[in-house]
């Protein structure tokens, strides 16, 4: 079954971007995921295709309006979950993202300007997700981000699908050092363990070397592995 994106945009001629291209573009062409892109403006019924105003109580710049949205967001509700990407959003989660990769597809609403109006996300019941604690000119850059991390999770796309099993916050925990040829660099030598060939002392060294790294630079994931532990 192919895994199906839709996308509700100002701006469609952004997609499918760096989605087109290495395995997100090879799963594209495949047939694995499908990508279907629609420009917001089409749900307006003004001859200027209308799709925002000022805001009610003041205040710089433009509020989309629900009457548009909703008829945009009406045109493609086909039961997929259906997420607007915002900086007031909960933070993405990986968990999060194999969820939506294990379901049958998304649907993604770009906001631009100051946002949306409020009440279209609640009779819409949209659920509201952020990238980072950092404000982008719109939410194609964010959905695209959440859209490479799903569609690198669909069956056959990664070459090694046990990879994905040790990657960042697969298990709570940051990634392990990785090296590779040649064994000494600059004076700077592989660690012993990684050439002994002895499996278990390299899962163990491994598991310390994440523990580590993840314990010093995350303690919000630190606290969230020692609480699955």
């Amino acid at each position: 079954m192919t895994w199906r994106a839709t996308v509700l945009t100002l701006f469609p001629a952004m997609f499918p971007g760096t989605l087109g291209l290495s395995l997100a573009g090879r799963a594209l062409e495949q047939a694995t995921w499908s990508l279907d892109v629609h420009d917001i403006r089409d749900a307006a019924t003004d001859k200027h295709r209308t799709v925002d105003d000022t805001p009610f109580g003041g205040g710089a710049g433009m509020v989309m309006r629900p009457d548009i949205i909703d008829r945009a967001l009406g045109a493609v509700d086909d039961g997929r979950p259906m997420i607007v990407l915002t900086p007031r959003g909960a933070p993405l989660k990986q968990s999060m993202i194999r969820d939506l990769a294990a379901g049958s597809g998304v649907v993604l609403l770009c906001g631009r300007y100051e946002g949306f109006d409020q009440r279209v996300i609640e009779a819409r019941n949209l659920t509201e997700l952020s990238i980072g604690d950092y404000v982008l000119s719109g939410g194609e850059p964010a959905a695209m981000v959440l859209l490479d991390a799903c569609i690198r999770l669909l069956p056959g796309v990664m070459g090694a699908a046990a990879s994905a099993d040790e990657e960042s916050f697969a298990d709570h925990l940051l990634e392990y050092p990785h090296y590779t040829r040649p064994a000494e660099w600059q004076g700077r030598p592989v660690p012993e363990t990684l050439l002994s060939g002895n499996h278990a002392a390299i899962a163990a060294w491994r598991r310390q070397q994440a523990e580590a790294i993840t314990r010093t630079r995350r303690p919000d994931l630190w606290a969230a592995y020692q609480s699955s532990r």
